[in-house]
């Protein structure tokens, strides 16, 4: 039959068109590997269109690692690569994230890559998609000659190899050790790219003002397709050759473009054609269109099996109430009226995971139908991909017999690794009667082996309704709206900065209304007893430890320290007031410094972002002379500071000096200021209150000169350090 049958542009596809050479990478320990090769070969341009985009994902592990002079870590490995040829150009566009990924992703992205790498990586984050979708596309195009697509993420808790094995040293995330994985990608040159060009061109542009570089020559014979490109990573040789194809989206409504269900279209119609035998991996079944499109399928075509390899367990609620209970529904309608010896929805271990054993994975998106057609994508059989989410799935069809024998050779050598059967077995296994039964026959008791799925241990589906409007959705969460003249609006999904601002400032406010509460309730918490206590200590053993204390508690609340040093000023004077204050800041500080080496790097700018960077950089930039001009000039909280100090570069004695250098000149201006409020409060005068206005006067005096001075001292630093650096430029 055909391929012009069945692919059909502006119905079922967006492009059809040809793949010259094309290769399956099966599980991500290849994937990695030929991403990691490919980008060192780019020359003019790489596009990364992805879920995520996690700066910290290692892509090459073990003795892989070994073997390169280049970077293993994504985030290294492009900045090594633009910095040795910057006239490549890289264009990472990620989804911005929802309130629901947070905890898995990293939180400040873009600032992240734009921080580890040159100003020839350029970042996007999409934040266009409608409330309740995702960007869920994973293309990775090089030099407009070579794409990677299908259903891998550059991100956390991926990596893993085609053996799966019980323990993997090199499979641990930022959490530990995750079970196996199972995933699926496409290696694909030849005409095919060109349209992969445009696409990922127009999902950059809708976001960006950038203009991507364009690297595809037309040329009329077509030449360069005669050979695989030189990007194309050397251990992985082409698979199929010069095989019709064709690109299926789905494109929600974002913006003003026209929506897409392509890959809706196109699994119905493939599942319509399905003769004998219909492979499905897929992450999630709750699509129920689907499964009665198979059902329909099964009814009318007797010679027909269907077999879906898909995971054992849910991760969270979420998942559990939304997918494992949509499963439960798809399955009953699928199996409806059919033989078990003709339909099974399966997972792939070693052993019964109830009672110990180990469970793959599946997290790929296949569908092979018969020898003749072969899908390898993005889209998940979900409500949310066929309607919300942006989907790309690539679709092979075969027209010569060495076609058909590489997708049957694709579909049995994956048969094999889920069965612990050969792939010669499993060639075998499938011209028998009942293939299914005997495929769910274990090789032995240390391979993996098919079982059945059985939802209904994991849920009751009682919450299903709600999670299934949240996070399975076919329209967006909030609908969109039409008003004049045909246009339409929507509502996307809220941005991650949104997101982590709108929570910041309601921890704010409910600790604000907190501390306010408490003042109101609990005696110790007044300002009054403050000031009452302090009072009681003057003049005693305790004036000292009493002040130490009350910065302490106000360094862990983070309590202003110029109230708390007003407060110690108009208690104990001018003198001791500047004495004591003094001491009790430094004590803070210190303890401040070591809870934010105990807190960590990564959890500490997980809690304040940007402002964490813009500290460090003064603590890199000038040690004891950054620390003091901060402590003069603030540019972030006095308790913030010292958290962050914690984990700088800096050492304990430098920061302890420069808080000491900084702090003390506004100290004692502070002293009369404090001095001053108490003497107009016991017995206002002229002289108080010109004390009152001379403190005031010289605090603002020390703050505009330790900014001069500050301005002039990190001038001459870099007036020294230019001419140094002079001659290797010109050199």
């Amino acid at each position: 039959m055909s391929p012009n049958s069945l692919f059909r542009e502006g119905e079922n596809c967006w492009r059809q068109s040809q793949a010259s050479f094309v290769t399956p990478l099966i599980d991500c320990r290849n994937y990695y590997r030929a991403l990691h090769e490919a980008i060192r070969r780019a020359k003019h341009s790489v596009f990364i269109i992805g879920w995520d985009i996690d700066s910290r994902i290692q892509l090459l592990r073990g003795a892989d690692a070994e073997e390169t002079d280049a970077p293993s870590v994504i985030s290294d490995l492009i900045a090594w690569k633009a910095e040795r040829d910057p006239h490549v150009q890289f264009y990472l566009l990620r989804w911005d994230s929802s309130l629901a990924f947070l905890s898995r992703r990293e939180l400040w992205a873009q600032e992240v890559w734009e921080e580890k790498t040159p100003d020839n990586v350029h970042i996007v984050l999409d934040d266009t998609i409608p409330m309740g979708g995702s960007q869920h596309q994973k293309i990775v195009l090089i030099d407009d000659e070579i794409v990677f697509t299908g259903g891998m993420d550059i991100a956390i808790n991926r990596w893993d190899t085609r053996d799966h094995r019980p323990h993997e040293p090199e499979r641990f995330g930022p959490e530990g050790e995750y079970e196996p994985l199972h995933d699926v990608q496409v290696l694909c040159s030849g005409p095919v790219v060109e349209h992969f060009a445009e696409l990922v061109r127009w999902r950059w542009c809708r976001l960006s003002s950038l203009e991507p570089v364009v690297c595809l020559q037309a040329q009329a014979d077509d030449s360069r397709y005669s050979l695989t490109p030189k990007s194309w990573p050397r251990y992985y040789p082409p698979l199929l050759k010069d095989i019709p194809c064709a690109i299926a989206r789905t494109i929600p409504f974002m913006d003003d473009v026209e929506p897409a269900q392509e890959v809706r279209h196109m699994l119905l119609d493939l599942i319509a054609r399905a003769e004998n035998f219909l492979y499905i991996e897929n992450q999630f079944a709750s699509r129920e269109e689907i499964a009665e499109a198979i059902n329909a399928r099964l009814k009318a075509c007797k010679s027909l099996k269907v077999l879906i390899v898909s995971s054992y367990a849910p991760k969270g609620t979420v998942e559990c109430e939304a997918y494992w209970a949509g499963r439960i529904d798809f399955k009953k309608i699928l199996e409806n009226g059919i033989q078990r010896k003709r339909v099974r929805i399966v997972y792939s271990s070693i052993g019964n995971p109830e009672e110990d054993g180990l469970f793959k994975r599946v997290h790929a998106k296949v569908m092979v139908v018969d020898d003749r057609y072969l899908v390898i994508g993005s889209s998940n059989l979900s409500n949310r991909s066929m309607t919300l989410d942006t989907e790309c799935d690539l679709i092979f069809s075969a027209t010569k017999d060495d076609h058909a024998a590489a997708i049957a050779h694709i579909r049995n050598d994956l048969l094999a690794e889920h069965t612990g059967h050969s792939e010669e077995e499993v060639a075998k296994i499938l011209t028998m009667r009942n293939p299914i039964r005997h495929l769910m026959k274990p090789a032995s008791n240390a391979d993996y082996a098919l079982h059945e799925v059985n939802d209904e241990q994991f849920t009751d589906k009682s919450l299903q309704t709600m999670f299934r409007t949240l996070s399975d959705p076919e329209v967006p969460i909030i609908p969109t709206i039409n008003y004049s003249r045909g246009k339409r609006f929507y509502f996307p999904n809220p941005r991650k900065k949104t997101l982590l601002f709108s929570a910041a400032f309601m921890v704010v406010a409910v600790l604000l209304c907190t501390v306010y509460l408490m003042t109101q309730t609990v005696p110790w918490l007044d300002p009054e007893h403050w000031k009452a206590f302090l009072d009681n200590t003057r003049g005693t053993f305790w004036s000292l430890p009493a002040v130490v204390l009350i910065y302490v508690v106000g360094g862990l609340v983070f309590f202003p320290v110029t109230v708390m040093s007003l407060a110690v000023a108009a208690v104990f004077g001018p003198v001791w007031g500047v004495v004591f204050g003094m001491t009790g800041a430094l004590v803070s500080a210190a303890m401040m410094f070591v809870a934010g080496h105990l807190l960590g790097d990564q959890g500490l700018r997980k809690l304040a972002g940007s402002k964490v960077q813009k500290v460090d950089d003064k603590f890199k930039q000038s040690g004891v002379v950054g620390v003091a001009s901060i402590r003069l000039i603030p540019i972030a909280p006095y308790s913030l500071v010292n958290l962050v100090a914690g984990i700088s570069s800096i050492g304990f004695t430098p920061f302890i000096l420069g808080t000491f250098l900084g702090m003390l000149p506004p100290m004692i201006a502070k002293g009369m200021v404090g001095d001053s409020l108490t003497t107009i409060f016991m017995n206002p005068s002229v002289s108080s209150v010109s004390y009152l206005l001379l403190g005031i006067l010289g605090w603002v005096l020390i703050v505009v000169a330790s900014q001069r001075a500050v301005r002039y001292l990190q001038d001459r630093k870099q007036d020294k350090q230019c001419p140094q650096q002079q001659p290797c430029n010109e050199h």
